[in-house]
């Protein structure tokens, strides 16, 4: 009994090791549902999604030119970017949001792009079909994608004088990448974006114009440019594919000359008004010489008291007239100053005197 035991134990160990794994479960993915895969132009599909990450913004978008397995070509640049919309993530990582059908501006194939905006930018396309609108076969792979960062990122420029007075600032990001794939890559569209604190990149495409062989590499220089009156530390982050190549830090100085502006507008523009003021009180006010000329036949009192003076000044300087010959005829007279020359009495002419009478 003992024997058969061990022998059914091994057969059922044996039996276990060569039953096939079970395949592990998969980390559920972001997905997109369509309400319609066709649609006119005016019309309205409703779009809904799970497994993204909870509170994240999304963007959604028709876009031609485009394939599930190919992605969007030429960027969003070929989407109806107008009669875009946005959802947002509730906590259960499901979004639903309507969407208006518009025609892109590339023709079909087209898709519904669903992409992350803040958070994990993830990006999901379904097929859609744009009634009426006209379909082309989609251009030659340009490569796999498969571009790599094979040297430092730099950031190229310096601010001049404008940017001290407020100017955006702008940079050029060069770097230097490689095609690790077996295809060529013609003309690539990189996205730059700059972020700012806590902030998500705010990302814009540029395409670099070449062709990178298989195995080759190429020197990129691609445009960053700030807000007007951007300071502090910012990072420029540049993705290719969906995939982040370089992220570079980039320290913008403050504007002082916009704060030197405001100081001297508060100290010049109180000053003017101040002489504009004084001025215009100068022209109002009357003057001296005016309001006496303005009440002509009236003298003030102090005018009729500097004419008495200048009358008693007069009498007072007439020279003393000589007297008649007499006893001290060889002595001063002296004229009281009440008395004129013509006011003063005189004596009779036929007055006796008592001069020569013993």
């Amino acid at each position: 009994m003992r024997t058969i035991r061990t022998a059914a134990a091994l057969l059922a160990a044996l039996a276990l090791a060569l039953l096939p794994a079970a395949p592990a479960a998969a980390a559920p993915g972001p997905a997109v549902e369509l309400s319609r895969a066709e649609g006119g132009k005016g019309g309205e599909i409703t779009v809904s999604g799970s497994g993204w990450k909870p509170g994240a913004l999304l963007m959604l978008l028709v876009c031609g030119q485009a394939a599930p397995g190919r992605g969007v070509i030429g960027g969003t640049n070929s989407c109806a970017n107008t009669e875009g919309r946005a959802a947002t993530v509730d906590a259960r990582g499901a979004f639903s949001a309507k969407l208006p059908v518009a025609e892109p501006p590339k023709p079909c194939p087209c898709v519904v792009h669903v992409a992350g905006v803040t958070g994990q930018q993830d990006a999901v396309d379904r097929e859609f079909t744009v009634a009426g609108h006209p379909t082309a076969p989609l251009p030659e792979a340009s490569g796999d994608g498969r571009l790599a960062v094979l040297a430092a990122v730099r950031l190229d420029g310096s601010s001049g004088l404008l940017v001290w007075f407020g100017a955006p600032p702008r940079r050029e990001v060069v770097l230097t990448v490689g095609n690790l794939g077996s295809a060529p890559v013609r003309d690539p569209v990189f996205e730059v974006g700059t972020s700012h604190g806590v902030f998500a990149p705010q990302y814009e495409e540029r395409q670099w114009r070449g062709t990178i062989a298989p195995g080759g590499k190429a020197v990129v220089r691609l445009p960053a440019e700030l807000t007007a009156g951007a300071h502090g530390d910012y990072q420029v982050s540049v993705r290719y594919a969906g995939k982040i190549l370089v992220e570079q830090p980039w320290g913008v100085g403050r504007p002082w000359g916009v704060t030197l502006f405001w100081v001297l507008l508060a100290v010049v523009v109180p000053a003017a008004l101040f002489r504009i003021g004084m001025a215009v009180v100068d022209r109002v006010r009357p003057s001296a010489g005016a309001a006496r000329t303005s009440r002509p036949g009236r003298t003030s009192r102090s005018a009729r008291a500097a004419a008495g003076s200048r009358r008693v000044r007069a009498r007072t300087s007439v020279p003393a007239a000589p007297a008649p010959g007499g006893p001290g005829d060889g002595e001063p007279t002296t004229v009281l100053p009440w008395f004129s020359p013509d006011s003063a009495p005189s004596a009779p002419e036929s007055s006796p005197t008592t001069k020569g009478h013993a």
